[in-house]
C-alpha cells in the first residue's frame, strides 16, 4: 500500500506538470481542430494514445500489468459520451484540463469540479432507476479488450494498429501538402508547383500522398529532436510552455508506470469517489447508496483509494509547474462565464457516469487498451465536441 501511495504521488504530480506545461487538453485538441484546423494538441493526443497502446500491449504480454477497465459496450457509450463531449466543450476544459487549470489558479475550473461533483451525486441517486431504464436496455455486450480476445499477440496487434494510424496520418498530411488532389499533380514531376492559394507543394517527384506525408512526419520529428540540442538555457526553457509532444511523451511514461503498478489512468471515476468520500465526512451515509457502496467502493467501505490520491496529486503538480513558470494566479471568472462552469461541469459529471468514462478513461486509456466500449464512447465524445463547437461558433462558422 505504501509503495502504491508513493507511485500515486509520483504519477499524479508528474501528470500535473506535463499537463500544465504542455497545455494538454482534449477540448483544445478537438475544438481547436474543428474550429480553426489547429492540430497541434490533436497530434500530441494521437502520439500519447498510440505510444501508450504499444507499451501497454508489451506490459500485458509480459504479465506486468494490474488489469484492464472494460465496461459493457452499447449505446450507453454513445449517449453518455455525447453528453460529456458537449459538457466539456461548454465548460472549456476536459477532465484532465480542468484539473491542471484548477491547480493553475482558475476558480472557474474549481467551480466546474464542484458541479461535476453534483453530477456524480445526482447520478448516484438515480442509479437504481437508470440500471433498469438505461443501462440494461442500452448495453449490448460484455466488456472486452481486443488484446484479450484477438488471436494475434498483443504487441503485434498494437504495432499493426499504430502502423495504420501512422499511414492514415501520413495520407491526410500528404493530401494537404499536395493540394488535396490525392497526389494527382505528382505525376507531372513538378516538385515546385504553385498551389491555388499561392503556396508551394512539398511533394517529391512522383511521390504518392502517404510517402509525402511520411517525409513530412520524419522531417517534423527530426526538427523536434534538433530543438532540444539548440536549447542553451534549460532553466529558462523549462519555464516557457512546452511542446505538446513533450507532454505526450512524459504522460506516456507515467501511464506505463501506473499500468504496471495500479491500473489504467482514469479521472472521473476517482473524482466520483472523492465526491462520496467528502459527503461521508459531513455525515451522509454514502455507503447506503448502491452506486457508491457496491460499485465505486466495491463494498470495501468509503475511504481513500490510491487513484483518488493520484488525482489530487495532479492538481498539486499543476500548481508546482504553474508557480515555477510564473503562470499561477488566482483568477476569478467573469459573471457571464459562470453558466459554462455550472452547466458544463454538471454535464461532464453526469455524462461520464452515463457513458461510463471521460475523455481520459475512454479516448486516452480506453483506446490504448483497445476496449470495444471506448471505441463507441470516443465516437460519442468527439460528436459532442463537434456539435457544441459548431453551436459556440455559429455566428462565424467553423473551419471543418
Amino acid at each position: 500500500m505504501v509503495s502504491n501511495v508513493l507511485t500515486a504521488l509520483v504519477v499524479g504530480v508528474g501528470l500535473g506538470v506535463f499537463l500544465q506545461k504542455g497545455r494538454f487538453c482534449f477540448v483544445h485538441a478537438f475544438r481547436d481542430f474543428f474550429a480553426f484546423k489547429d492540430s497541434r494538441v490533436t497530434k500530441a493526443v494521437l502520439v500519447a494514445t498510440t505510444l501508450t497502446m504499444v507499451f501497454w500491449s508489451i506490459a500485458y504480454a509480459l504479465g506486468y500489468y494490474q488489469g484492464f477497465w472494460t465496461p459493457g459496450w452499447g449505446l450507453t457509450g454513445l449517449v453518455g459520451g455525447f453528453i460529456f463531449g458537449v459538457g466539456m466543450t461548454y465548460a472549456g476544459g476536459c477532465a484532465s484540463g480542468t484539473l491542471y487549470r484548477a491547480g493553475q489558479g482558475y476558480l472557474h475550473f474549481w467551480l466546474t469540479l464542484a458541479f461535476m461533483g453534483v453530477g456524480y451525486a445526482v447520478f448516484t441517486v438515480l442509479f437504481p432507476t437508470l440500471e433498469s431504464a438505461y443501462f440494461e436496455p442500452f448495453t449490448v455486450g460484455e466488456g472486452v479488450t481486443l488484446f484479450e480476445v484477438s488471436p494475434v499477440p498483443a504487441p503485434v496487434l498494437a504495432l499493426g494498429v499504430a502502423g495504420l494510424v501512422l499511414l492514415t496520418y501520413a495520407t491526410l498530411v500528404g493530401r494537404s501538402a499536395t493540394g488535396g488532389a490525392g497526389g494527382a499533380d505528382d505525376a507531372t514531376g513538378d516538385s515546385t508547383a504553385v498551389r491555388a492559394d499561392g503556396g508551394r507543394r512539398t511533394s517529391g517527384l512522383g511521390a504518392s500522398t502517404p510517402v509525402v506525408g511520411l517525409r513530412q512526419f520524419v522531417a517534423g520529428t527530426r526538427a523536434y529532436v534538433r530543438g532540444f540540442a539548440e536549447i542553451d538555457d534549460w532553466k529558462a526553457a523549462s519555464k516557457r510552455p512546452w511542446d505538446p509532444r513533450t507532454a505526450a511523451l512524459g504522460i506516456t511514461a507515467l501511464a506505463v508506470l501506473w499500468f504496471t503498478q495500479v491500473s489504467i489512468v482514469g479521472v472521473t471515476g476517482p473524482e466520483a469517489r472523492w465526491t462520496g468520500y467528502l459527503l461521508q465526512q459531513v455525515g451522509v451515509d454514502v455507503g447506503g447508496f448502491e452506486y457508491w457502496g457496491s460499485v465505486l467502493f466495491q463494498g470495501q467501505g468509503v475511504g481513500l483509494t490510491v487513484d483518488m490520491i493520484m488525482i489530487a496529486a495532479v492538481i498539486l503538480g499543476a500548481f508546482v509547474a504553474a508557480v515555477w513558470s510564473g503562470d499561477f494566479s488566482v483568477r476569478v471568472p467573469k459573471r457571464r462565464r459562470v453558466p459554462n462552469a455550472v452547466v458544463g461541469g454538471f454535464m461532464m459529471g453526469a455524462g461520464s457516469r452515463l457513458a461510463p468514462g471521460c475523455n481520459i478513461g475512454n479516448i486516452y486509456s480506453g483506446l490504448a487498451e483497445l476496449s470495444v466500449h471506448s471505441f463507441i464512447a470516443t465516437v460519442g465524445i468527439v460528436a459532442g465536441v463537434y456539435a457544441m463547437t459548431h453551436w459556440i461558433y455559429r455566428d462565424v462558422g467553423c473551419a471543418i
